[in-house]
């Protein structure tokens, strides 16, 4: 077995999280009198951390003032609701105990706010991840290298251990820009073609293939 690190993205590869986050941002376009965004616009606002799906989500030009307001209210909002409708891609609890079973530690690397990304993980995963880690001062998003860098040194493995599960082209990069293997889904967030583009050379599209996939 050639693994025995997976660190996984949150939203869009284990999480459906797009509902709320849609929810979240509309409620916060709305109450500052701006126009609300379709789900196919928040899905491919998604990816760069809260702050760059605010800054995508409110009209061009918006200055900075009202997108600091958008965002302060987006977040008061997303704190309460992350999991109103947010739930577990089918088949993820599977890939999750099949790779416990192999002793295979398990991480989450997100460039979702932290806050969110230790609330949804205990909600939906508790037990089952080693690390997990989103957003935090200090440390450069994803597809900056530096966020896998800190989980495998908390692992205590080295990065040709590792593999890098995700669904967009924020994912694809980091795995890229990290020296490390990637396995891409095409379920979330992003279209197939996109992944290809950006670098992918591996993608699965069920959970089952997945599993396989990191155990081969």
């Amino acid at each position: 077995m050639k693994y025995q690190v997976v660190i996984f993205d949150l939203d869009g590869t284990i999480l459906n999280s797009l509902d709320d986050l849609a929810d979240s941002l509309n409620y916060a376009l709305e109450k500052h009198n701006l126009p609300c965004r379709t789900l196919d616009e928040v899905r491919r606002f998604v990816g760069n951390g809260i702050r760059k799906l605010i800054e995508r989500g409110v009209p061009e030009n918006t200055d900075v003032e009202m997108t600091d307001k958008v965002h302060a209210t987006f977040t008061e909002h997303y704190k309460i609701h992350s999991a109103d409708k947010t739930k577990a891609y089918d088949g993820v609890y599977d890939v999750l105990e099949g790779l416990k079973k192999s002793n295979i530690k398990l991480a989450v690397l997100s460039n979702k706010a932290d806050f969110a990304v230790q609330d949804l993980c205990e909600k939906y995963f508790n037990g089952y991840f080693d690390v997990c880690a989103g957003e935090m001062a200090g440390v450069p998003k994803k597809p900056d290298a530096a966020g896998v860098y800190n989980v495998v040194k908390k692992l205590g493995v080295s990065l040709d251990e590792c593999v890098y599960v995700g669904d967009s082209e924020v994912d694809v990069l980091t795995a890229l820009n990290s020296k490390m293997d990637l396995i891409a889904v095409d379920w979330g967030f992003r279209e197939r073609q996109l992944l290809i583009d950006t670098g992918a050379t591996v993608i699965v599209s069920t959970t089952e293939d997945l599993l396989k996939k990191i155990l081969e």
